[in-house]
């Protein structure tokens, strides 16, 4: 098994900016909807959680980029567990260009650290990360 959860995306017009390249933004989003789908896919009894009271607070969201890309662009959002505490997760992001008969290549890398949250909008409290996502972790660590 790939030590990395791979989410694949093929960059559209509109997360170009005027020039012609992808907004920054856009990495940011890609990171939450890799997230988001290593959750879907992997991980169903955390998503079952948070219909419950289980709160996942993003803290933490960076980006570092090395290439342009552009529209039609294919690439590979890579996630790792960098780390994990009682009750915060740290993901580590590599953004891959996949061109078909080329090199992949690393255009940007990425992190996001997301605290577990119980209890009520005016009470939240940290909460321990769920058994049901260390499990779904496990083969993800750096």
């Amino acid at each position: 098994m790939s030590t990395y959860y791979e989410y694949l995306h093929t960059v559209g017009f509109e997360e170009t900016n005027l020039v012609g390249n992808v907004y920054y933004v856009n990495y940011l989003r890609w990171q939450g909807r890799c997230r988001e789908m290593f959750l879907k896919e992997r991980a169903q009894d955390v998503l079952a959680d948070l219909q419950e009271d289980l709160k996942l607070f993003t803290l933490k969201v960076d980006c570092e980029f090395f290439a342009e890309i552009t529209a039609f662009d294919e690439l590979s959002i890579r996630m790792r567990l960098i780390e994990l505490s009682q009750t915060q997760v740290e993901f580590g992001f590599d953004y891959v260009r996949v061109t078909p008969g080329a090199p992949e290549a690393l255009v940007a890398r990425g992190r996001q650290r997301v605290a577990c949250m119980r209890g009520p909008n005016t009470r939240t409290a940290p909460a321990r990360v769920p058994e049901a996502l260390v499990r779904a972790l496990e083969p993800y660590s750096a």
